[in-house]
């Protein structure tokens, strides 16, 4: 049976007076991809703020590797194990690429190995080294997107987030995107998937979400999602 890293239950969370998420439950089991999906503002990037610390839960419990972590600062969850490419990719346009890499590895047991996250970084992602020391800000939208996803590497995660990583992006550039993701976690990495591409992250995932105004409505294994006709319906349309 494979093992649970991590595991939300009866999960709320607010802003103000607006409550966003509602009793939610989801697990990702260790060495799996699993997708998030829903039309947009059903809450999924809340959800995964609460997971990284950047969105305070108002009732029920995350626990990584079985501890809770609710509460805990963003910087002290990364160092836990847990890395988060958000959407917009939360680059500093005017640092170089290089410097954007080296602010991942920032927690403190991950600045020793800097040296051997930078080139395991670079080997992922050649263009990376080539435009290093060139801003962030004048990197193309798949190159962003590469040092967003290689800035997260770099803390050496055992659960990379990822929010709306094909978001404005050309068709082959997300086509090797989700090359890539398959890639990270045939290497081992767990990986929990915001999508806007929602028939290519159940293609993509081994288990699938569906938020609903802040509620999980459907779950199960990606394929049963995607072969379901009312997910078919209401997110994906007719495939043929």
């Amino acid at each position: 049976m494979a093992k649970r890293l991590l595991e939300i239950s009866a999960l709320d969370v607010r802003y103000g007076d607006a409550r966003v998420l509602f009793d939610v439950d989801l697990h990702v089991e260790e060495g799996t991809i699993v997708a998030l999906v829903g039309a947009n503002g059903a809450g999924k990037s809340t959800l995964l703020r609460a997971v990284s610390g950047l969105a305070g839960a108002t009732r029920g419990e995350i626990a990584f590797r079985g501890c809770s972590i609710r509460g805990v600062a963003p910087q002290e969850i990364v160092a836990l194990g847990i890395s988060h490419v958000p959407e917009g990719r939360g680059l500093f346009a005017q640092m170089t690429v290089l410097e954007n890499l080296e602010l991942g590895a920032y927690p403190g047991k991950q600045r020793a190995h800097m040296r051997e996250s930078l080139g395991r970084t670079y080997a992922m992602f050649p263009r990376l080294r080539e435009r290093s020391h060139q801003r962030a800000g004048s990197l193309s939208g798949g190159e962003q997107q590469m040092l967003a996803i290689g800035r997260a590497m770099m803390a050496n995660p055992a659960l990379l987030i990822l929010d709306e990583p094909s978001l404005g992006l050309s068709p082959i550039v997300v086509r090797a995107m989700f090359e890539l993701v398959r890639t990270l976690n045939a290497q081992g990495v767990t990986i929990l998937l915001v999508e806007q591409n929602i028939h290519q992250a159940l293609q993509l995932a081994d288990r699938a979400y569906v938020l609903q105004t802040g509620r999980v409505v459907m779950q199960g294994s990606a394929r049963a999602l995607l072969d379901d006709p009312a997910i078919r319906k209401a997110y994906i349309g007719s495939l043929g």
